[in-house]
């Protein structure tokens, strides 16, 4: 293992030494020595640069981060409850999908429409569950109710920053918080999580 891993190795080892190293705390050649002699390492030099290069590693990432999180911090959020998501076996004639379509598009519902491979899932509000059950009966794999819509309005940095979508599902996820569908636009975030866990969402989003 290169002195670099090792040096990597032993900081991200440490918390206490990491956090103080990402703060600015640390002196560098008093931490160089104990790692020279914790790790049996006689290259003090290429220590003392692998402890700088691990900082400003780390400010790299903390100024990501802070990317992240202005974004998420300014996110506008809408929420639609009565939602329920219906997952149909994949039709050859898609005609009754688009009448659906058409017919709660006129009557100002929502709407999304995610194809895969062999299923189709709809998205759509409560009020239209009885009519997916008569229109497709027994291609219906499974339904979902009592599901609730957020949407996500983001600035359209989020182009220019990876990592925003994976933050906002770790958020949830260290909630115990499960997403039953996930779509996107562009600068828009749609995921689908049950009503009883929505104050809870909304709880750990707001910034």
């Amino acid at each position: 293992m290169s002195i670099t891993k090792q040096v990597e190795s032993f900081i991200s080892g440490r918390p206490s030494i990491k956090d103080s190293l990402q703060l600015g705390l640390v002196n560098y050649s008093a931490l160089s020595r104990q790692i020279c002699d914790e790790l049996k390492i006689e290259k003090f030099d290429a220590v003392l640069i692998a402890c700088r290069r691990y900082y400003w590693k780390s400010q790299k990432n903390s100024i990501h981060e802070k990317a992240i999180l202005e974004l998420v911090k300014n996110a506008k959020l809408r929420v639609r409850n009565k939602i329920i998501v219906a997952i149909i076996e994949k039709l050859r004639d898609m005609d009754p999908i688009y009448h659906l379509q058409k017919k709660i598009r006129k009557d100002k519902g929502d709407f999304n429409l995610i194809e895969g491979e062999d299923t189709i899932t709809l998205v759509t509000n409560s009020a239209y569950s009885e009519e997916i059950k008569k229109s497709f009966r027994s291609r219906i794999v499974m339904l979902n109710e009592k599901l609730v819509q957020i949407t996500f309005l983001f600035d359209p940095k989020i182009e220019k920053v990876s990592g925003v979508v994976t933050y906002v599902y770790s958020l949830l996820a260290e909630q115990g918080i499960n997403i039953h569908e996930e779509m996107s636009c562009w600068t828009d975030l749609m995921i689908v999580i049950e009503e009883k866990d929505v104050a809870k969402a909304m709880k750990v989003l707001s910034f």
